[in-house]
């Protein structure tokens, strides 16, 4: 929960003080439903002997803890967080035996029960934190240690850990034990226990005399649907590109990936153990741009088992370095090792995007973040810590050079291996290859927050002809640092093949104004693109013309990256409010009918979703769903049957159908008696177009009972949980919140789904009465929740949908009160911020 806090300054005084030698878990995973049976015994050096510290354990019941030989009184030493330890000496055994209880939050070791078979599912996820939810550990990630787990639990169980898995013992009818062998050594974030009845596919990565075994798992109830040669193959591309390009063998004894229910995040690094969201197991058919999604998932992990899991931040400061450099490892592996290879474009359109709006938002931070203790890195998990990171990272290798650059990080993994490090380790090893010295790059980039906007300044003569030519950079009034860019500058002219790049050029810039002498005396193109290539960090406007010619043919790039960029900033500008949200919708329906980038055109229609539940000012909402809706019906119909920019219409058309005639139509292609070519109406495509038909009052509890008799299963119950809180009735509503604020009994997954149905952006009426409700409950929330069930209730039912004055109003006071815990402060801030952002956008758009 967020108040089981542990600071950077103890965690600092508590490695200065102790080594951590090794870890010897047992886990009885038979003894109840609740708990399991969880012993202890860690042995760990003092520097001190005679010192007190303490050990780290969350459970409802601690039985024995034994101390050098000698009993310690739980009632005493224990507070249901710590266990105190005094008296150390040089060399210590401790000895814990305690219940520890089985999670529904997707925490600690988490439990789901399939309805589809009733088979059983455990899972770990302890990063940050949570390690201590199953064994008595000091949790934190520059104390390393051996792990040697043993694990009791029904014999027909696959049970998979860090280590290879080991020839179950039997111990008594239908009960087993796992032997694990000892783990290197490592961070207890990065341990990990998935158990179960599980279904797995194995094979092997080969190469010269490396054999890596694989492991792709998954609940039996989705193994129909596990393409697990699809996995493989980007995993072994993975292989073989990072093999070569970190030149340091692969760390650990297995890779295995799995495939777990009810997770919180897209996967985590788990050592040699990684689990992943299962939604990536497709069940129905998705459009390639999710497969590229599922891919850089892999790929992200796989790069942390050399960068996070071999070296280790010493501290969560550094979260940011182990996300950005596997975020941008992982698009580089698939731009040029597997079949996406436009993923630098997907990039600057998703990743790019959410850095930009992170770090516009009043809680903005330097990349390298001031991680105070335990809450600030729970919600720090964000758009500068992954994709600015990463951005700039990207900046890095090319100022340095890609050779020097990765020569660096081949000598940070022999230098390091298995150890602790911070950022200036990595900026010692990049300045020792490259001659650079990085310090002020670090200082200017890493240190600062905002990001900076880029625009042109054009001035020619009657003729056409650039007269002068400036590059202007502007920084937020908050934080007003003005960085050097090294960026592109692309010249594009409208020809019989479309808008195409005629010059280039490319240069350094810095301060509020850069001349740019070598364009001076060309003729001014039909469009200028600022940091063309997307080499820098930075948003960028249009000039006038350029602005035009996009208005006009967006479509006609005949490259995706710049295409790519030009769709990034006119978002940008319409949720800085420069463009009117009915414009950009004007500017989405001009262009996208014939952007081939399916990725792209799924990335556009959400940006239009909150176009319209957003910005676009009230009085013109109605007509401009109508609009939005005609749009996508004429873009489904006009769709190749079958294709993947069919099915993404569908699905948009759906969530956008407010008028009869389109009611009627999901109606009809819900109960079969209308058809498109080609368009399958496949499970979870009739549970989208279910939700809506409930949403706008065309479909009630019947249809969701007959629904989920369809379709019982555990993605089938979230289903249902999400249509009956988007019916648009008081009492839909309140039953909703009860579940979600009133009581914690809701797993994870289905509380999400529960929220997510709670906030229909066609039901504002029936929202406001939540307001001061939401305020009134979320300090209690934040105190009595874990810190995921917690984050989940606060962002999703904040009142964003309400953008009102009175909503900024009553923030406001809530934010008055001085006993508001910073992380939760934070959250609610930026909860804020949209509505302010959404008021400001309303106007431009009123003012069009």
């Amino acid at each position: 929960m967020p108040g089981m806090n542990l600071t950077r300054d103890e965690a600092r005084e508590r490695a200065r003080l102790l080594a951590v030698d090794s870890y010897d878990i047992q886990l009885d995973l038979t003894t109840s439903e609740e708990t399991f049976a969880s012993t202890t015994v860690v042995r760990f050096g003092c520097r001190e002997p005679g010192a007190s510290t303490f050990i780290d354990l969350v459970a409802p019941a601690v039985r024995e803890i034994t101390l050098n030989g000698h009993a310690l009184d739980p009632a005493t030493v224990f507070d249901g967080t710590r266990i105190r330890l005094a008296e150390l000496a040089a060399d210590n055994e401790l000895r814990v035996v305690a219940d520890c209880a089985y999670m529904n939050t997707g925490e600690g070791l988490h439990r789901f029960v399939d309805p589809v078979d009733g088979g059983v599912y455990l899972y770990t996820q302890f990063e940050v934190a949570d390690a201590r939810r199953v064994y008595a550990c000091f949790e934190q990630p520059d104390l390393k240690a051996t792990f040697r787990f043993t694990i009791t639990a029904p014999a027909d169980w696959q049970v998979v850990s860090n280590s290879p898995t080991p020839v179950p013992e039997p111990v008594r009818d239908g009960v087993a034990v796992w032997r694990f062998a000892p783990t290197p050594r490592m961070s207890t974030y990065i341990t990990a226990l998935v158990a179960g009845a599980y279904h797995v596919v194995r094979d092997e990565y080969r190469r010269g005399d490396t054999r890596i075994p694989l492991g792709v798992f998954c609940r039996r109830s989705l193994a129909e649907h596990l393409d697990a040669d699809a996995i493989f193959e980007v995993t072994k591309q993975g292989f073989d590109y990072f093999l070569d390009l970190f030149d340091y063998p692969y760390p650990f004894a297995k890779y295995d990936q799995l495939f777990v229910p009810e997770y919180n995040a897209g996967a985590m690094e788990n050592a040699g153990c990684v689990t992943i969201l299962e939604d990536y197991v497709f069940r129905s058919k998705v459009t390639d741009a999710v497969y590229e999604r599922r891919a850089e998932t892999i790929l992200h992990e796989l790069a942390h088992m050399w960068f996070g899991d071999l070296v280790t931040m010493r501290w969560w400061d550094d979260l940011w370095l182990n996300e950005s450099f596997a975020t941008y490892a992982s698009v580089l592996c698939q731009a040029e090792a597997t079949r996406w290879r436009g993923a630098w474009t997907t990039f600057a359109n998703s990743m790019k995007a959410w850095a930009y709006r992170q770090d516009q938002l009043p809680s903005t931070h330097p990349i390298v973040a001031d991680i105070r203790d335990l809450e600030d890195v729970e919600v720090n998990f964000d758009g500068i810590t992954y994709a600015k990171g990463a951005s700039v990272l990207k900046q890095l290798v090319a100022w340095v050079g890609r050779d020097r650059f990765f020569q660096g990080v081949r000598h940070y993994f022999k230098r390091h291996e298995w150890e602790n490090t911070t950022l200036r380790d990595l900026l010692t090893a990049l300045e020792e290859t490259s001659g650079r010295n990085l310090a002020a790059w670090s200082a200017e980039w890493l240190e600062t927050a905002g990001v900076n906007t880029l625009r042109p300044e054009i001035t020619t003569d009657d003729a056409g002809v650039i007269t002068a030519f400036a590059v202007l950079q502007e920084a937020p009034e908050q934080y007003p640092t003005l960085r050097s860019h090294r960026i592109g500058i692309g010249l594009y002219e409208r020809t019989g093949s479309g808008l195409v790049r005629t010059g280039r050029v490319e240069l350094d810039i810095a301060g509020a104004r850069t001349e740019v002498p070598e364009l001076v005396g060309k003729r001014r193109p039909d469009l200028v693109l600022l940091n063309d290539d997307d080499l820098s960090y930075a948003k960028i406007r249009l000039d006038e013309r350029s602005l035009a010619t996009l208005q006009e043919s967006i479509a006609d790039f005949t490259d995706s990256l710049p295409r790519a960029l030009c769709w990034l900033a006119a978002w940008d500008m319409t949720r800085d409010a420069e463009m009117a949200a009915r414009d950009f919708l004007e500017l989405v329906i001009s262009g996208i009918g014939k952007e081939a980038d399916i990725g792209l055109v799924q990335t556009l229609q959400r940006q239009v979703r909150s176009a319209l539940d957003f910005y676009v000012a009230p009085e013109y909402r109605e007509v401009a769903q109508r609009r939005w809706a005609e749009a996508a019906y004429g873009f489904l119909i006009a769709a190749e049957p079958g294709s993947d920019h069919q099915l993404a219409w569908a699905r948009t058309f759906a969530g956008a159908a407010s008028e009869d005639d389109h009611l009627d139509l999901l109606r009809g292609l819900l109960d079969g008696t209308t058809t498109i070519e080609g368009l399958t109406v496949d499970t979870d495509l009739r549970w989208t177009l279910l939700h809506r038909l409930v949403a706008t009052g065309r479909a009630g509890e019947p249809e969701i009972d007959a629904e989920l008799d369809r379709d019982n299963t555990a993605a089938g119950q979230r289903h249902a949980a999400g249509c009956r809180a988007a019916r648009p009735t008081e009492q839909a509503k309140a039953e909703a919140w009860a579940s979600t604020v009133e009581s914690a009994d809701l797993p994870n997954a289905v509380q999400a789904a529960v929220i997510s149905g709670f906030m229909q952006s066609n039901q504002r009426e029936l929202l406001a009465p939540y307001v001061d409700r939401y305020f009134a409950a979320i300090k209690d929330v934040w105190a009595t929740r874990t810190n995921e069930i917690a984050q989940q209730i606060v962002i999703g039912l904040y009142p964003s949908l309400l953008t009102e004055q009175a909503t900024l109003d009553r923030t406001d006071e809530f934010l008055r009160d001085p006993e508001v815990p910073p992380a939760l402060r934070r959250l609610v801030l930026e909860g804020r911020d949209g509505v302010a952002r959404a008021l400001r956008a309303q106007e431009r758009d009123r003012a069009r």
